[in-house]
């Protein structure tokens, strides 16, 4: 529902109060991310109104976390509107096949390879998707998964040249005319289209940021945007933190809560490694989550979570990172 910008607070106290008579909540919708225990700092998940910023290095799974919240949200009976620039529609429906099988049945299940290989496939199956998957862990009934919460999920096949903030509230003001209050996720901030002419990327990516996040507060939806590095976090050997992300002062600003992935391998303290070499490979199997802001809870909380990647997932059961951390990478030969 979009949201008036005037209200008096007798107003507001009258729906909580009424709210509360009926056994609802007064406050934001929260859409749990699957992930525990960060859902536990962020007081359930995210929050409407909220903007979510998810900011890493390359190839260290920031579409992988954000697809995989997207699907936990769906499948818990959310609306979902995803918002990708870099990979199509096919693409992400063969990392959920993936990950929905991983989910099943564990290690063994199918890998995205072999979906991949079963999507990209020519021979006849008079099973479609579900039969070329047949007998590969689980792959057929992943499929099956997937259709079940589908069609709660919407993905907008994005462009940078076209696909502007205005394009993407007006998509999300469609869902929201129709009663339905989705997650929206873009995949990522710097390839938003602005449609003014600004000198440098910290400008643009400030319109975008401020764009989304007047966008979560008017429409009362979670907007989960991830962050690329600027140049000099891309350089960076160590821990990347939220002064890294490209347009850094906006974002630390308009965000309201910000995720930051980070290769445990590479921000966990020397004695970690130098005491205990065995260790160093069982470190690079997992990613450090840290919740570096959070208005509405705690944060500088380091959470752990493993990696899956060859299901395209990762184990949502994490935990609190026992080990120190630094900012300095240690390279252990």
């Amino acid at each position: 529902m979009k949201k008036e910008p005037v209200v008096s607070l007798r107003d507001v106290l009258d729906r909580a109060d009424a709210a509360a008579r009926r056994g609802e909540s007064a406050g934001a919708a929260i859409y749990p991310t699957g992930f525990h225990p960060l859902d536990s700092y962020l007081g359930g998940g995210l929050r409407s109104g909220e903007l979510t910023l998810l900011g890493g290095p390359q190839g260290l799974g920031k579409t992988t976390m954000a697809l995989q919240v997207a699907r936990n949200v769906a499948a818990s009976g959310c609306d979902v509107v995803y918002f990708s620039f870099e990979h199509d529609e096919v693409s992400l429906l063969t990392r959920l096949v993936a990950l929905e099988a991983g989910l099943r049945d564990g290690t063994a299940a199918v890998t995205l390879r072999q979906v991949r290989q079963a999507v990209d496939a020519t021979a006849d199956s008079p099973s479609g998707l579900a039969g070329r998957l047949e007998g590969l862990g689980g792959g057929s009934d992943a499929v099956k998964a997937v259709g079940e919460y589908a069609e709660r999920i919407v993905v907008h096949r994005s462009d940078g040249r076209r696909t502007s903030a205005d394009v993407v509230r007006s998509v999300v003001a469609g869902f929201v005319k129709a009663d339905r209050q989705p997650l929206v996720v873009v995949d990522y901030i710097q390839k938003v289209a602005v449609e003014r002419d600004l000198p440098n990327e910290d400008e643009r990516t400030t319109v975008v940021v401020e764009a989304l996040k007047d966008l979560a507060l008017e429409y009362g939806v979670p907007v989960l945007a991830i962050v690329a590095a600027d140049k000099a976090g891309l350089a960076k050997t160590g821990r990347l933190r939220i002064f890294d992300l490209r347009g850094s002062s906006a974002l630390a600003y308009e965000a309201d809560v910000v995720l930051m992935l980070n290769d445990k391998y590479d921000v966990v303290a020397r004695h970690h490694l130098v005491y205990d070499v065995a260790n160093a490979e069982r470190f690079r199997g997992w990613v450090v989550v840290s919740l570096e802001k959070n208005r509405s809870g705690l944060d500088r909380i380091d959470l752990e979570f493993r990696k899956v990647f060859e299901q395209g997932r990762f184990d949502t059961e994490g935990n609190a990172v026992a080990e120190q951390l630094t900012d300095d990478r240690v390279f252990v030969e």
